[in-house]
């Protein structure tokens, strides 16, 4: 959303790769959109308004790949022009947002050095505010700017202010601050460099900040779960003398997912994550004051924006039979409009659905961890169940919108999304949970899933198939290797079969940001050839598709090549689907429909070859239900 709430722009994901769309606001009505042209092939990712609504800031994935380019379009429904802004030919470019009228972005170089940068839009001229191995612009403003530290998992965030560079919070090792806003006091934003006396003991009335100070001090509010096991919001002042910080918004509950602040300072807009299921809490900024939670339209929601008052709220919403769409609120009505209203596309469940059902498991270590649980159709035949894996490790499962689960649920697949030790969403002690030698227990995990899926009698022993992306895909092939008399079947999307080959062959900085969470190629060797599924591969028995994407980056289509060519030497059931023009998220539609009529087809070959006994639906079993309504 614009700054002024006139202009709009969301991305839209119909046929081919997802595109940009700009819709021009009269009140709460909604013009017909304008097709953001860009003369890229190439699924666009982010789409930022300029300050002063002139622009807008396009970051797009050339072929689907891992690396990001940044165009540029005007607001003027009768300019055409696009042109690119960023000057990374063999790097990645990320949009991060605007400094006034200058881009901000991260401009990462073959060999992971990134640089932080604000980029004129009109001439591509580029000012370096920071550059250094793993840098990560978070947000500039008039001079300061947040760049972001430390590999995944351990994340800092450090304050830039002229030639100081300040750590922002203590040092606490393990912790994450990722996000950040840097403050001001009036409209257009600025740095508060001569705040009132009035002012400075109101925010910290523990101590007195000489205005005349040339420096003055700058502001931040931050999400970070530094000091504690989950996110929260925090408020954070730099001045010469070092930074003093507070809590202004926590829950014992739950996780703060995402914030964003109106520019005049009234208002700030909090989604929190509790179990998976967003919640929308809004904050008077003048004296902190929490709101009753905003019932949302569906039960996860994401992508805040709001108008430069506060009066207007945008985010998106979605839901396990509900695609994701683009939705409007008045903090103040708490009344909801939806942008785009023409019939969201993708396939539902058939008849009524009642959701899926948070179910909580207690692995054989004795740590609890949940998953949500999606049961076919009452009518419908059983025919099977999927354990399905989310990425990340960070990821995590929510009862969002996933386009491959209804028509499995139509044809009577159950399909369980755990959240494994090393999921997101659940404070840093779990995040932490399956680093390095600790990721035994994430495998075994995924084999307590089966043990649960069978003792509560929501499937049959020997017809259920496990299949994830991304890291999730590297899970199931260990799942397969460590636990193979478990499973029917397997499907691998752009997974990690080699630990070793995977860091010889991805983006240095994918690489060297993973230390901490896979361990060292070379110090961790050992560990690394324990855990590779490839080292494995005589113990994978079950009949197995292998899905990748040719301009993969992140994880090489070499990762599946690999596996694909050890089971056909070894005569197993073994089958590679590779999309020639995308990368590691399948991002054409057309690829994720072939993928999702491969996957049902091989899933149903899978349990009717196999060998079945009846069972029955479990008692006892703890479970939340969730529907789109909630």
């Amino acid at each position: 959303m614009s700054p002024d709430a006139r202009v709009f722009a969301h991305i839209v994901d119909d046929v081919g790769y997802p595109r940009a769309v700009q819709r021009f606001l009269r009140g709460w009505r909604a013009s017909s959109s304008r097709d953001v042209v860009l003369p890229v092939d190439g699924p666009v990712t982010r789409v930022i308004h300029s300050p002063n609504d002139r622009w807008l800031a396009c970051e797009v994935a050339p072929g689907g790949g891992t690396c990001t380019q940044i165009w540029m379009v005007t607001t003027d429904p009768d300019d055409p022009s696009a042109w690119r802004i960023d000057r990374e030919e063999n790097g990645t470019a990320e949009l991060v947002g605007w400094d006034g009228a200058r881009v901000a972005a991260i401009l990462t170089e073959e060999n992971g050095i990134g640089s932080s940068c604000l980029i004129d839009p009109s001439d591509g001229n580029c000012i370096v505010l920071d550059k250094r191995s793993g840098g990560h612009l978070v947000d500039a403003w008039a001079g300061a700017s947040l760049v972001r530290v430390g590999p995944r998992g351990y994340h800092e965030l450090i304050l830039l202010h002229g030639l100081t560079e300040t750590a922002l919070l203590p040092s606490d090792p393990g912790s994450n601050t990722e996000a950040g806003i840097i403050l001001d006091d009036h409209h257009p934003r600025r740095i508060r460099c001569g705040p009132t006396g009035e002012q400075t003991r109101r925010f910290y009335p523990h101590k007195f900040y000489d205005i005349n100070s040339p420096q003055g001090y700058v502001r931040c509010l931050v999400r970070s779960d530094n000091g504690c096991d989950r996110a929260r919001l925090l408020e954070a002042t730099a001045t010469e003398d070092g930074v003093v910080y507070h809590v202004v918004a926590e829950r014992p509950d739950c996780e703060l997912d995402e914030f964003i602040v109106s520019d005049d300072l009234s208002t700030v807009a909090l989604l929190w994550n509790l179990h998976g299921v967003s919640e929308l809490q809004m904050m008077s900024f003048l004296d902190y004051t929490l709101q009753e939670p905003i019932p949302l339209p569906g039960p996860v929601a994401s992508e805040l924006s709001i108008s430069a008052t506060g009066s207007m709220v945008a985010l998106t919403v979605e839901g396990p039979s509900m695609p994701r769409t683009v939705e409007l609120v008045d903090p103040r009505s708490r009344e909801w409009v939806r942008i785009e209203r023409e019939p969201s596309r993708g396939p539902v469940v058939a008849g009524h659905s009642t959701g899926p059902t948070l179910e909580t498991i207690t692995a054989r270590d004795g740590l609890t961890f949940t998953g949500w649980l999606y049961r076919p159709p009452a009518w419908v035949a059983h025919a099977g169940a999927l354990v399905y894996l989310h990425g990340g490790p960070e990821g995590q499962a929510r009862p969002g919108y996933d386009e491959f689960f209804p028509d499995l649920l139509n044809a009577g697949v159950t399909v369980f999304t755990p959240n494994v030790r090393g999921s997101g969403g659940f404070g840093r002690s779990f995040l932490h949970a399956d680093d390095k030698e600790k990721r035994f227990a994430a495998i075994d995990d995924v084999a307590d899933c089966v043990r649960f899926l069978i003792e509560g009698g929501f499937a049959e022993e020997n017809r259920i198939a496990c299949a994830g992306r991304s890291y999730g895909g590297f899970l199931t092939l260990a799942a397969l290797t460590f636990h193979p008399e478990l499973f029917a079947a397997g499907v691998s999307i752009c997974g990690m079969s080699d630990l070793s080959t995977f860091y010889r062959n991805t983006e240095p900085w994918i690489a060297e940001a993973a230390f901490s969470e896979y361990g060292h190629p070379v110090h961790d060797r050992a560990l690394f050839e324990q855990l590779s599924p490839l080292r494995r591969v005589d113990a994978l028995t079950a009949p197995l598709l292998v899905v990748h994407g040719a301009n993969d980056t992140n994880v090489p289509p070499s990762e599946s090549e690999q596996i694909v060519e050890a089971l056909r030497e070894r005569g197993r059931d073994v089958r590679f689907l590779l999309f020639e023009d995308d990368g590691h998220d399948i991002a054409k539609r057309e690829n994720r429909e072939t993928l999702a009529t491969v996957l049902g087809e091989w899933l149903a070959t899978a349990f009717a070859s196999a060998q079945t006994t009846p069972g029955a639906p479990g008692a006892g079993i703890h479970r939340i239900g969730v529907t789109d309504a909630q």
